[in-house]
């Protein structure tokens, strides 16, 4: 699809008219049609708000010109449902939402980041020793990486994950071992719905958010997992069978 099939579209999916759209990004109505008649196309400054108003990316509004990638990990940005956001809610096409949440960079070390990836990547296509070698050659390459001293928090981000990791081991949950490392994790995949004692069922997550966590076995063994997720705001720790299934409640704390 070109630009101005793109934006009809859009507008039309919203129940918008052009008079309207115009009001939102700010232009008047004659702009708008000029753009759904293809006889010009948004400025930059435009374009960001439109995909704001949308909630798509720019490279979507463009007709998806391009072939995006993660700058922090590689993984191919395919569609807006795995880019991250900005601090004020904005699509950053540069970044998934497992490297970049809320405007914070989630990793800072190549290492720990390469250390998710092969997991995921091991398979039919990929054994671990190739995965790993293929991650080592790729990520130096990347733009975050490049200007990772630029783009850095200064240490402010490990230390926030360092104080959350002292703070969950100092519960001294029971079978739950000591750990040292918190990755990001998107809400829609770890969502479990837990049954509360008065028979509800509780989901206590955003399915579109980022958070930090880990899944961890039992020190008593057993087919049950722990799971640990947090922010800013809470602690949530349960209990699962692979895959997420038959969930328990062991701790949810604001903190």
């Amino acid at each position: 699809m070109e630009t101005k099939d793109v934006i009809l579209e859009l507008r039309t999916k919203r129940g918008l008219s052009q008079d309207d759209l115009a009001e939102k990004v700010m232009v008047t109505r004659q702009a708008v049609s000029r753009w759904e008649n293809g006889e010009t196309v948004p400025n930059t400054d435009t374009l960001k708000l439109l995909s704001k108003e949308f909630d798509v990316s720019i490279n979507t509004l463009l007709g998806e010109p391009r072939k995006l990638i993660c700058q922090c990990c590689g993984m191919p940005l395919e569609d807006a449902a795995v880019m991250g956001r900005d601090s004020d809610g904005a699509l950053n096409e540069d970044y998934c939402k497992w490297c970049y949440a809320d405007g914070t960079y989630t990793y800072s070390n190549m290492d720990d980041l390469i250390d998710v990836c092969v997991k995921n990547m091991v398979g039919e296509n990929f054994t671990e020793e190739q995965a790993r070698a293929y991650m080592k050659e790729l990520l130096p390459k990347l733009d975050y990486w490049k200007r990772y001293e630029s783009l850095s928090d200064g240490g402010q981000f490990e230390a926030f994950k360092r104080q959350l990791i002292d703070e969950i081991n100092d519960l001294q949950i029971e079978g739950m071992p000591h750990f040292e490392r918190l990755n990001a994790l998107v809400g829609k995949f770890v969502n479990l719905e837990y049954r509360l004692p008065n028979g509800m069922n509780v989901k206590f997550l955003d399915d579109e958010k980022t958070y930090l966590g880990n899944q961890l076995e039992c020190e008593f063994g057993g087919d049950r997992y722990f799971g640990v997720l947090a922010d800013m705001d809470f602690i949530l720790i349960s209990t699962y069978e692979a895959e997420g299934t038959n969930p328990e409640l062991v701790l949810y704390k604001k903190r």
